[in-house]
């Protein structure tokens, strides 16, 4: 499944106070918002059980990684992580940043697999 085949998931609705935006409906998901120091990232990972669609909360560089492709996403960017592919993200700013996570599929911390690590974590 590709980021376009999500994405045609996420709809927005307008609304009297404002608007609100849906990023699944009737799914097995698992919900967080990752907040990033400044500075640090995460292990450069990968799933075998679930895919990830990130949402960039803030507007900092956050640097992303998805195989073979790294570049800085903007505010509102919406980042397709397929299971199984290799991935990061980094906080390359000043201050915390934030990002959105939801995770499709098994929702396992013991499905990370960690190919590099700055933490020394297996």
């Amino acid at each position: 499944m590709s980021i376009e085949d999500k994405t045609q998931d996420v709809f927005g609705v307008d609304r009297p106070w404002g608007d609100f935006r849906s990023f699944c409906q009737n799914e097995q998901v698992t919900v967080k918002v990752i907040t990033v120091r400044p500075g640090q990232r995460l292990s450069l990972q990968k799933h075998g059980q679930r895919a990830e669609m990130w949402t960039v909360l803030d507007d900092a560089p956050m640097q992303i990684t998805v195989d073979d492709r790294t570049w800085e996403a903007s505010q509102g960017e919406l980042i397709w992580v397929p299971q199984g592919a290799v991935h990061r993200m980094a906080n390359t700013g000043d201050r915390e940043a934030r990002i959105l996570e939801v995770g499709f599929g098994h929702f396992d911390e013991d499905d990370i697999e960690r190919l590099e690590d700055d933490y020394q974590r297996a």
